[in-house]
């Protein structure tokens, strides 16, 4: 019986014993949102994984789920090891984005991880953050 690999057969085995670490610090981040409004919406949820893109709204993932009876899962799956915040709203009528009035105030529910609030505008990233270095269950209170 031949034992010995096939040259493409060791490749595989090279690259599979390599990638595996990396994968293993791969974590899943389980997001639970409640207090969302009793009728249908959309909840639009935002990830991101530093100040700067958090100060500039560039998302490094983000996601929908329907919200049904005020509450809504979802999971952002596959995370490297470090501090991600998340910013999420319920799109009560369907536009695709978070009204405000005149004065710049929300008038749809909103939230941040932590619950973090902000003074007049959104939390800063560290209030906001949270560290993801295994699979980790959060919840978010839409206010």
């Amino acid at each position: 019986m031949n034992f010995l690999l096939s040259r493409n057969g060791a490749r595989a085995l090279c690259a599979a014993a390599l990638l595996s670490p990396l994968a293993a610090l791969a974590a899943d981040l389980s997001l639970s949102v409640a207090d969302g409004p009793a009728t249908e919406a959309t909840l639009y949820v935002a990830l991101y994984n530093d100040a700067a893109s958090y100060a500039d709204g560039k998302a490094v993932a983000s996601q929908t789920a329907p919200m049904q009876g005020g509450k809504a899962r979802l999971v952002f799956t596959g995370l490297a090891p470090g501090r991600y915040a998340l910013r999420a709203f319920a799109d009560e009528n369907g536009n695709g984005k978070l009204d405000a009035n005149l004065m710049g105030m929300p008038t749809e529910r909103y939230g941040f991880s932590n619950d973090a609030k902000g003074n007049r505008g959104a939390p800063a990233f560290d209030a906001a953050a949270i560290s993801v270095d295994a699979d980790l269950q959060t919840l978010i209170h839409l206010r």
